[in-house]
């Protein structure tokens, strides 16, 4: 079988002598002329060259958003935990504050101001007791200098209703 794909010195002298010479000298029965390749130096460099700073610019986009995203959560739950502590019969403004405080801290969202509406210690039982708490993002923001999202103040609230009975 392998025989029949391999001419024979007979057949490869009959194509020389018909003018066929690519084929003549081949192994190949069919076998086409070489094409010749275009030259492809610097299509990588190229190329590289056009993506890559839209490459740049999306992977510092993600990481931006990325930590927005995540200070936005930190912001929700510390004013849920204030709003938690402000809540309780006991509770002062000041107390609201360290535990709001404590909370970003431990999670290194640092800077964060805190609101608390009305003041938990004069607040009647059943009234809704609002913290709100909020941080530029330039100051939470791991790149030097935010590119996308610089002048964006992140803000979260939470209301509850005061517990007690009057």
């Amino acid at each position: 079988m392998l025989q029949a794909l391999i001419p024979s010195r007979q057949t490869t002298e009959k194509l020389a002598s018909t003018g066929d010479a690519a084929r003549a000298h081949s192994n190949r029965p069919f076998a086409m002329k070489p094409r010749r390749r275009r030259s492809r130096r610097g299509a990588a460099v190229t190329e590289f060259a056009v993506v890559a700073p839209v490459f740049f610019l999306m992977v510092v986009g993600f990481l931006e958003f990325g930590r927005a995203l995540m200070v936005q959560q930190v912001l929700i739950n510390a004013s849920r935990v204030g709003a938690r502590q402000a809540i309780t019969t006991s509770a002062t403004t000041s107390n609201v504050e360290d535990i709001v405080e404590d909370y970003t801290a431990g999670v290194a969202v640092p800077g964060v101001v805190i609101a608390v509406s009305p003041d938990p210690a004069g607040a009647n039982p059943g009234d809704t007791i609002t913290v709100t708490t909020s941080v530029a993002f330039s100051d939470v923001s791991w790149m030097a200098a935010p590119w996308f999202l610089g002048d964006t103040t992140l803000t979260a609230s939470s209301q509850m209703r005061k517990e007690g009975f009057e």
